[in-house]
């Protein structure tokens, strides 16, 4: 019988409805926003109005030193990262192998994981001075609990038949770790390390802000400091943009790392 019409796909929307619901809470906080710096119910220049934060955005991507300051921060997050998170990686891989190590250390990494690591600064600048390695050390004692605790979570939840077959091939503790327990436990160590390059991006800009002359966050305080507000905001906006896209960027690579 011959064909009488065309096959044609199902029409998809182009926005879906949870797309639609976060474009219309974005604009409604900017609208909020506008209105509220049109109204002058705060102080003159406390919340600018979007045009105005606009133009700074603008000439804050258009200086130079605003590059050279990100990459000031970014080095001393990358360096914290690297170190903070081999050592907390090494730790929970340890805590999560030895049930005995565990009952009696794991305890303490609960307890200091969410005190604010900004109190241990002054400790910080005695023993590395006010330049980027006490802001590294900051970074590094920040994201050094999320790693660690996610590893040993990861390192407990390994099938046991692997770690039972690695044993049988008498693996050596190196080939344990990265032919065994490393695959096995991507997924929390990539968890553990989105949880900790938050909260070091958090230590290190506070850092910055308390005693610096370079860095982001010295920028935004310095802006803070002149009543700079435009330029104040446009510094957190880029610095929120920047975040969100390495989170997302850790995030996708975890997802192809699961869907392997």
């Amino acid at each position: 019988m011959a064909e009488t019409g065309r096959l044609t796909a199902p029409s998809v929307p182009l926005l879906g409805p949870v797309t639609l619901l976060r474009v219309a809470i974005i604009a409604a906080v900017l609208a909020i926003w506008e209105a509220v710096a049109f109204s002058g119910l705060l102080f003159r220049d406390v919340v600018p109005s979007l045009t105005v934060i606009a133009r700074a955005l603008v000439a804050l991507l258009a200086d130079p030193a605003y590059y050279w300051n990100l990459g000031v921060t970014a080095g001393e997050i990358g360096v914290a990262m690297l170190i903070g998170g081999l050592a907390g990686l090494g730790v929970g891989i340890l805590l999560g192998a030895n049930p005995l190590l565990a009952r009696a250390y794991e305890a303490y990494l609960y307890y200091l994981g969410p005190t604010p690591k900004i109190i241990f600064f002054p400790v910080m600048i005695m023993w590395f001075g006010v330049g980027p390695p006490s802001k590294i050390a900051m970074g590094v004692i920040s994201c050094f609990f999320p790693v660690a605790l996610s590893a040993a979570a990861g390192m407990r939840a390994i099938d046991q038949v692997l770690i039972r077959v690695g044993r049988s091939f008498r693996l050596s503790a190196s080939q344990m770790v990265t032919k065994i327990y490393l695959p096995a436990m991507r997924l929390p160590i990539l968890n553990g390390v989105r949880l900790g390059l938050g909260v070091a991006i958090i230590g290190t800009l506070l850092a910055e802000t308390k005693l610096s002359n370079k860095g982001i966050g010295f920028l935004i305080i310095n802006a803070y400091s002149t009543f700079n507000m435009p330029r104040m905001y446009a510094l957190l906006i880029v610095l929120f943009v920047l975040s969100i896209g390495v989170n997302a960027l850790v995030g996708k690579l975890g997802g192809a790392q699961a869907g392997r």
